[in-house]
């Protein structure tokens, strides 16, 4: 009897229990609202519940013991009767869609060992209750957007073997307690927002395998005891801000490792000599570091794949720098080497052919290797990508670089090379990226150019190659990026055959000795956005073809010798933002709508026939033919004598106060002055400038002119910014100008270095400033192409824009809250953004600055005109309803800057109409269709192999596209109070930059 009683008594539990779970998972059902593979549609009551889709049951009591819905897409949010599941101890719902907060009753699930909520959007903070399951063996809750600290109590869970909130918004420090969880073996905190030290407990996980603190915001030098974990074989911990040397020996305790990744932090001294000793290591990434001196051996390392040590200081320009590369013989697996952006000096040894042919990237740019390139080099048959740039390499292209069949991207820019472009580059076929620009070869374009037809991108730009562009060129119907050949020396005409590149981007031929008709083909270009023609020798008339490139934003006529009329058609082209035809022969009327109508887009000065137009390109009205002296003529003449005799009184006037003025010794604020700036002459400024001759002329604008110059006995080549003093409020320009950039100094403000205030050869007023000359430009023709210089750039890749917003900020930092006194800019853009040699950015243009001084409790500002406040489309918009001047205008200004490097449109961009503006253009797609609004011209090379879905990395450089254009929506934000400070601008660009480098690095 007492048996029938307990047999009863469990068939009793178990009925209520299978009740209670079967009632959980209907509950678990009732709460997803998208199941798109009908998944939880076998969830019915027509078959027991133990026989649903991703249910396990304890066969002996019928209770669910695993729930598993992996990869399922289901959207909703988790029940909390999930907790009412008392027998679970798998339960696994990651890559689908919950949303929500994690419900607390997880932690009545006793029996639980594995929970798996990876790649959700679960919000909120780690439930405290799940410490409660202290049979928990696996808890990986990573990719989702969870908040708050890691709970304290997490050290209770003593059966714990593998946690991992990777990539979540997780802040607050790494709990001590972390050091109880002693079976622990694998620990990922990757991708929050945790700060603090690494607590020194976590040396006592004596089975730790694997532990991942990188990309977050930890700091200070790592507890020396982490570095004798000996069964430690993943240590990844890059884009923090730990400092400090590497223990010497530590890679003798540390047996076991294969990955060691420390990228992005602020780690010095030399590379522990004792890494040799690490013979399991196959990943090793130290870049973006302050590592210095020599790179020990490597060569036991013979599991290593890949080895990245860019961004370091190692080398000192020595013949020893490149020894341990000799070392590389042994590693035979090696895949990827990177050592750009170093100081490795010396000759390249020609033992770098004995490199594994495995080996598929080479980077060694950007650092100070001479000699030539080795022949040797060409055993490396197995790369895909070489690049040499900047270095100072010379002599000729090895042949047996016709090895590299492989090869897709060969970047030899920037160096000394010099002979012909070989002919057997043709048989590269692979090819999709070749870049020579910027050496000294010679000779004719190889016809065999022509084979390489997977090439997307190609640069021949700056050598001194002659001859004709031949046919082949034109029969690369891959190119779609760029087709570069300026600044040579190429002679004959444009074949028609250009018509044949229909889907390249940029088209430039600009500096060079082509003659002849512009051919009507080129505009079956359908594609072509930015065509620069200018500095050659064509003739004849403007083909209005050019009507047909519906996309073409920006093309360049200037210093040919076209003649005739503007077509009238080309106002039709819709998207053109801006037009030079400077210095030709044309005659004519000047159109007056599309481009036509913004006097900023268009160029024509040294075009002297030609009239009409709208009236701020100042030039004469056309005849009026067929008219004689007319009674409303006689009054026009009479009207303008009027007038005359007018503008002579008031000259009169302004003569007279102005001696009176001039007696007057005592300075006021009212009316600043020059303070004790070195002069200059205008002699010396005109032989300089040749004559401020127009093949000098580098730049234009409403201020006036800018010159290079050759200033002599010096020979320093400057930048002269000639006033138009026919522009009112010109002459405070100049005084403000001067004074505030003779006070302030950073490396990111242009330096201006002397001035002239004169008179000229025929006696008539002169006012100049002198700068350092900027050899790349401006940042305008370097994201909307428009070449008035003689150094031509290409498009700028998403590293390149990174940086110079990090200049810019960098500058506006010191303007803002560095400075003695107060300097508000007023008018940061592109125009006003000039890249040195180096790529580094200064701000320029002060001409409407605001010197802010406090003076007797109150301030005074300094400024060139009271009514001008910016540019249209840069200036605030509380500028224009009256508002003084302030740092959130800047802060506007730094936040239109920033989207239009992004999105590479113009705040003045015809698409924005009816109330639309370039901040509403980018916060619609923010944050989820970046694509539609980014720039298709970022082409760089930190992305250029295609990266697969999911992919970690991937999602690295992602993130930062969201983190920049987050800040450029914040900056330009409509009300001033809702702006970022530039403090923290900089902050948050300098955490981009590192987890951008760490991206760039892991895709090399």
């Amino acid at each position: 009897m007492w048996f029938d009683t307990n047999n009863n008594t469990v068939a009793v539990a178990a009925i209520l229990g299978n009740q209670t779970d079967h009632f959980a998972l209907l509950k678990f059902k009732e709460s997803i609202s998208t199941d798109p593979y009908k998944t939880l549609e076998s969830w019915n009551s027509s078959i027991h519940f133990c026989k649903w889709r991703g249910i396990t049951c304890n066969p002996m009591h019928q209770r669910v013991i695993g729930l598993n819905l992996n990869k399922y897409q289901l959207h909703g949010s988790l029940s909390p009767h999930i907790g009412n599941l008392t027998f679970l101890r798998n339960l696994d719902l990651g890559n689908n869609s919950f949303y929500g907060e994690i419900p607390k009753e997880l932690g009545k699930l006793l029996q639980l060992q594995y929970l798996f909520l990876s790649n959700n959007s679960f919000v909120g903070k780690i439930p405290t209750n799940l410490t409660y399951c202290s049979n928990l063996e696996y808890l990986i809750m990573d990719g989702n957007k969870l908040v708050g600290k890691i709970p304290i109590e997490i050290g209770s869970l003593k059966k714990l073997q593998v946690m991992s909130v990777y990539k979540n918004k997780l802040t607050g420090g790494i709990p001590s307690s972390i050091g109880n969880l002693s079976f622990v073996m694998q620990l990922d905190f990757v991708r929050n927002n945790l700060e603090g030290d690494i607590p020194q407990a976590i040396c006592r996980l004596k089975n730790l395998t694997v532990l991942g603190v990188g990309e977050n915001n930890l700091s200070g030098t790592p507890p020396s005891c982490l570095y004798n974990i000996t069964s430690l074989t993943i240590f990844y911990m890059p884009i923090n801000n730990f400092h400090g040397p590497l223990p010497v020996n530590m890679f003798h305790t540390l047996p076991n490792i294969k990955q060691f990744g420390i990228a992005g932090n602020h780690f010095s001294g030399p590379i522990p000599t004792s890494i040799n000793a690490s013979s399991s290591i196959t990943l090793l990434d130290m870049a973006d570091n302050n590592f210095v001196g020599q790179v020990p051996s490597l060569g036991k390392l013979k599991d290593l794949y890949h080895l990245n040590l860019e961004y370091n200081n190692l080398g000192n320009n020595s013949a020893k720098d490149l020894e341990f590369l000799k070392s590389f013989t042994n590693c035979t697996k090696l895949n990827v080497v990177s050592i750009y952006h170093n100081y490795f000096g010396g000759i390249l040894p020609n033992s770098i052919g004995n490199l594994s042919t495995e080996l598929n990237i080479l980077y060694l740019d950007a650092n100070m290797i001479s000699g030539k390139i080795p022949a040797e080099l060409g055993r490396l048959v197995g790369l895909i990508s070489l690049s040499l740039e900047s270095n100072q390499f010379e002599g000729i292209i090895p042949t047996t670089f016709e090895k590299f069949q492989k090869l897709q991207m060969l970047d030899l820019n920037a160096n000394k090379l010099s002979g012909d472009i070989p002919h057997f580059i043709g048989n590269l076929s692979q090819l999709y990226y070749l870049d020579l620009h910027h050496n000294m070869f010679h000779g004719n374009i190889p016809s065999s150019i022509g084979n390489c037809q997977k090439l997307q991108y190609l640069d021949f730009s700056q050598n001194k190659l002659r001859g004709t562009i031949p046919l082949e060129v034109f029969n690369l119907f891959s190119l779609t990026n760029l087709l570069n050949l300026s600044h040579n020396s190429l002679s004959g005409s444009l074949p028609r055959e250009v018509g044949l590149l229909k889907n390249i981007d940029v088209l430039d031929i600009s500096e060079n000795h082509l003659s002849c008709d512009i051919p009507r083909t080129i505009g079956e270009c359908i594609s072509l956005e930015y065509l620069y023609l200018q500095g050659n020798s064509f003739n004849g008339t403007i083909p209005s073809s050019f009507a047909s490139l519906k996309g073409l934003r920006y093309l360049d006529l200037s210093r040919n010798r076209l003649s005739g009329s503007i077509p009238d058609v080309m106002q039709n082209i819709s998207v053109l933002e801006y037009l030079n035809v400077s210095f030709n022969m044309l005659d004519g009327e000047v159109p007056t709508n599309g481009v036509f109508g913004n006097a900023t887009q268009v160029e024509i000065i040294g075009n002297n026939k030609l009239c009409g137009g709208i009236s701020q390109l100042h030039i004469p009205p056309c005849p009026i033919k067929g008219r004689k002296h007319t009674k409303h003529y006689k009054l026009r003449l009479i009207a303008l004598i009027v007038s005359v005799v007018s503008f002579l009184l008031i000259l009169s006037f302004i003569i007279t106060m102005y001696w009176m003025r001039k007696r007057n010794q005592k300075r006021s604020f009212d009316s600043p002055t020059i303070d004790q700036l070195a002069k200059i002459s205008y002699q010396e400024l005109h032989h300089g400038t040749n004559g401020f001759s127009r093949t000098n002329l580098i730049g234009s604008g409403s201020f006036g002119f800018v010159y290079k110059a050759n200033l002599v006995p010096e020979d320093h080549v400057v930048a002269v910014k000639v006033l138009n003093l026919q522009k009112k409020e010109s002459h405070k320009s100049f005084i403000v100008e001067c004074n505030a950039l003779k006070n302030i100094r950073h490396r990111n403000l242009v330096k201006i270095m002397t001035c002239c205030s004169g008179t000229d050869y025929k006696g008539q007023e002169f006012k100049a400033l002198v700068f350092d000359y900027m050899k790349n430009g401006s940042l305008e023709q370097w994201l909307h192409p428009e070449i008035l210089n003689e150094e031509h750039p290409t498009t700028l890749g998403l590293g390149q824009r990174l940086n110079v917003i990090i200049d810019v900020a960098d500058a506006l930092h010191y303007l803002h809250q560095e400075c003695e006194h107060l300097v508000l800019h007023c008018d940061l853009k592109p125009n006003n953004v000039l890249l040195d040699d180096d790529m580094v950015a200064h701000v320029s243009d002060f001409g409407i600055a605001r010197l802010v001084l406090s003076i007797g409790g109150s301030s005074w500002k300094d400024t060139s005109s009271i009514g001008i406040k910016g540019t249209v489309g840069y200036a605030p918009p509380e500028y224009g309803m009256g508002s003084e001047v302030s740092t959130c205008g800047d802060m506007y200004n730094f936040g239109i800057l920033m989207l239009e490097m992004l999105t590479g449109r113009r705040p003045t961009d015809e698409v924005f109409e009816d109330g639309q503006n370039l901040h509403n253009f980018v916060a619609i797609s923010f944050p989820d269709n970046l694509m539609k609004i980014l720039d298709p011209h970022i082409v760089s090379r930190d992305v250029e192999v295609a990266i697969q879905d999911g992919n970690r990395e991937n999602l690295i450089i992602e993130e930062c596209l969201v983190s920049l254009f987050r800040i450029g929506i914040l900056c330009s934000m409509e009300s001033p109070k809702e702006r970022m400070n530039i403090a923290d601008v900089t902050g948050e660009l300098n955490k981009i930059k590192k987890a951008f480098l760490t991206g760039v690095h892991a895709h090399n």
